[in-house]
């Protein structure tokens, strides 16, 4: 019975933690590149604005930053629950 709520607790984390990423790049890629682009494109950045930026790379790089943080974070998880690879 023991095994069966680790194991589940493991894995609401791990949902957990997906959502919160999913949620992240929606609102980058969809909310800032699409439906808020032009309040954003008063702000300029490296010749262009702001809501053109976020469309064309800023999802990009949230989503390969958003990579990084899922594997740090789930190593993390992964130690606490006793699944490690180490």
């Amino acid at each position: 019975m023991a095994e069966q709520s680790s194991s589940n607790a493991y894995w609401s984390a791990n949902i957990r933690v997906i959502c919160i990423c999913l949620a992240i790049w929606a609102l980058v890629s969809y909310g800032f590149g699409i439906l808020l682009r032009p309040a954003l494109s008063a702000i300029p950045v490296g010749g262009t604005d702001l809501g053109f930026w976020f469309a064309q790379q800023g999802s990009i790089v949230i989503f390969i930053a958003l990579i990084f943080y899922y594997a740090i974070y789930m190593n993390r998880i992964d130690r606490e629950h006793g699944v490690d690879e180490e």
